[in-house]
């Protein structure tokens, strides 16, 4: 599946568990591990966890599976690792605090 398509596919999934603040940041040349960062968030682990199990399975129905996934069972900061795009789900104090697109901040990002 082409990189815009599997980005959309992502972002429509986290909005069918009401993901918030859904940010596309391009790391091409910003980044050596990955293309695209897919950054959201949600205010409990229990939603957080729901968004991950929606885009999984999602993506799964294509034919998409994670290379590596963490963090799922505390809940506060989730990677889904596509390869060229890695996707950060977030509790929303945990990305308070961590603040990917400030610390990338030079990468140029859209909202979903």
């Amino acid at each position: 599946m082409e990189a815009r398509l599997k980005i959309d596919r992502i972002c429509e999934s986290a909005g069918e568990k009401k993901a918030e603040h859904i940010v596309i940041m391009e790391m091409k040349g910003k980044s050596s591990f990955c293309d695209t960062f897919v950054i959201m968030s949600a205010p409990s682990a229990v939603r957080v966890k729901a968004i991950v199990d929606c885009i999984e399975k999602n993506l799964k129905e294509e034919g998409i599976y994670p290379k590596h996934k963490e963090g799922y069972k505390e809940a506060l900061w989730v990677l889904l690792d596509y390869g060229d795009i890695l996707v950060h789900v977030f509790h929303e104090d945990t990305r308070k605090f961590y603040q990917l697109e400030r610390l990338w901040g030079d990468a140029p990002k859209r909202a979903f």
